[in-house]
């Protein structure tokens, strides 16, 4: 197939990673793509959020199958224009994207549902905000309503940081106080061909900035999967309970969701709830779940992007686990310091780079963001996982760069 994925981070390097490893040869190009990208596929300078622009290329380049990677070329309807063209397209419209876009949509979509979740006020004033975050208590939890980077939650026991948080994103719209729900946090990702789902294996990530979970929320420092503490029947659970209610309740809304359904999930006392959803792949996780997988990828991809699902038994994943830890820039998430060269990556033999932020100019590598690389390694047992990928990181040199010590450290007996 002639595939065409959109985005410039980890999480497109990853799928492109795999949809180059099936035994089918594949035409893969990546717009825009990063440095790590180009070095095994063609790229191309394409504003991935323009949907005339995105559809043009595609129909004019004869592609196949389009794969939307990150959030906001989804809000900007690429995948309404690329369908418009009759090209397959991994994505939710705009309006099943409202999901990721509005939480307060995603909300509403929950209750109606029956899917379980924590309660939350929407508030769209100054004053309504204080008013439900004293309603609530704490420890207190903000959300952004709207698409944040990852950065747009805030969970502190400190009343006058969470009035600060939700004064600074009020500007730009509304904000949700939540209930704080207590206990460990899952992400699973489901296909969605509009009607049915298919999950893939679940995966943890680390949130926090910090080793303990400590310091400002970023886009995901690391992940592991799979996840061996999870109780026996929870994917049965989620797809039963969260995923599919969820799905054909935009079904019947006449809003179809095609793509991937991310469920941001919590294991509390009270059973599973759901924290939130995204409209796509996430980061990092989509670098230690993907690795595992033995089902083609592409397969996968264009059976939930043409309603077909139903043809397709459960994805298959390696015994082996998978380890992932981010190495960002000095001042992230705050304030990145770019522009930095990164070198050392020739030396890593043992474990897989993936590239976020990165340009290559005159044969040299630079840092263009705040999350620069994902390191990933496979291995038998967690311990070898980790040891192969904190190895790697020793290797690499980035001025300032920061990462985690203590990804999957819980899961090595």
């Amino acid at each position: 197939m002639r595939i065409l994925v959109l985005g410039s981070g980890a999480r497109e390097h990853a799928i492109v990673s795999a949809l180059l490893s099936e035994p089918e040869a594949h035409e893969v190009i990546a717009a825009p793509g990063n440095a790590g990208i180009a070095r095994v596929t063609e790229v191309v300078h394409l504003d991935a959020e323009n949907a005339d622009l995105v559809a043009d290329f595609a129909f004019d380049n004869d592609i196949q199958l389009v794969v939307v990677g990150p959030e906001a070329p989804l809000v900007a309807g690429v995948a309404d224009a690329v369908g418009t063209r009759g090209i397959p397209v991994f994505g939710p419209s705009r309006a099943a994207a409202q999901l990721e876009s509005s939480k307060t949509f995603a909300k509403r979509v929950m209750d109606e549902a029956g899917v379980p979740t924590g309660r939350a006020v929407r508030a769209g004033t100054l004053d309504e905000a204080i008013e439900a975050i004293d309603s609530l208590g704490s420890p207190y939890v903000v959300k952004a309503d709207g698409l944040a980077g990852g950065k747009g939650v805030l969970v502190t026991p400190d009343r006058d940081a969470a009035i600060a948080h939700a004064t600074s994103y009020l500007h730009q719209g509304s904000v949700l106080i939540e209930e704080f729900l207590d206990g460990q946090e899952v992400s699973l990702f489901l296909l969605s061909d509009g009607h049915d789902v298919l999950p893939l294996s679940p995966a943890q990530d680390y949130k926090r900035l910090l080793d303990g979970d400590e310091g400002p929320n970023t886009g995901g420092m690391g992940a592991y999967s799979p996840l061996p503490w999870l109780p026996d029947g929870f994917v049965d659970e989620v797809v039963e309970t969260i995923a599919l209610p969820t799905i054909r309740q935009l079904e019947r809304e006449g809003t179809p969701f095609l793509g991937l359904l991310y469920c941001g999930l919590i294991l509390t006392e009270r059973g599973i709830r759901v924290i939130e959803f995204n409209a796509r792949f996430g980061d990092p996780e989509t670098q230690v779940v993907l690795p595992r997988l033995r089902t083609p990828l592409s397969r996968l991809l264009f059976a939930a992007a043409t309603g077909r699902l139903t043809e397709l038994e459960r994805p298959e994943f390696s015994d082996d686990v998978a380890v992932t830890v981010v190495l960002a820039s000095e001042g992230y998430p705050e304030s990145p310091v770019t522009g930095r060269p990164i070198r050392g990556l020739d030396d890593v033999q043992d474990a897989r780079i993936v590239h976020a932020a990165t340009a290559e100019r005159d044969g040299e590598l630079f840092a263009t963001g705040g999350r620069v690389l994902s390191v990933v390694a496979t291995a038998p047992d967690f311990a070898e996982a980790r040891r192969l990928v904190y190895g790697a990181l020793e290797r690499i040199s980035l001025e300032g760069g920061q990462y985690r010590t203590d990804i999957a450290a819980r899961v090595v007996p």
